[in-house]
């Protein structure tokens, strides 16, 4: 069985690696109609801590999780975990 790689998305909450699709700003239209969209349907995950959301997570089950750490931040996070 193929050992599962977390991915830090911030204040103790953790993705598993290869399930993430992509991670984007929340600032543009299309990512806060997802967001909604995604809440509507029951597949939005709140990892912010009630902090404000710096950055969308989205898995290859098509669940949005949202964060309070910057895209970029876990944009290298996930780079290095990839060169592990």
């Amino acid at each position: 069985m193929k050992s599962s790689k977390l991915l830090n998305i911030g204040f103790g909450n953790y993705v598993v690696h290869h399930r993430v699709v992509s991670i984007v700003t929340p600032t543009s239209s299309p990512m806060r109609r997802v967001r909604e969209d995604a809440r509507n349907e029951g597949r939005l995950v709140d990892a912010t801590q009630g902090r404000k959301t710096r950055s969308i997570i989205i898995t290859d089950s098509n669940h949005v999780i949202l964060s309070a750490i910057q895209a970029e931040t876990i944009s290298q996070r996930f780079l290095q975990e990839d060169n592990d």
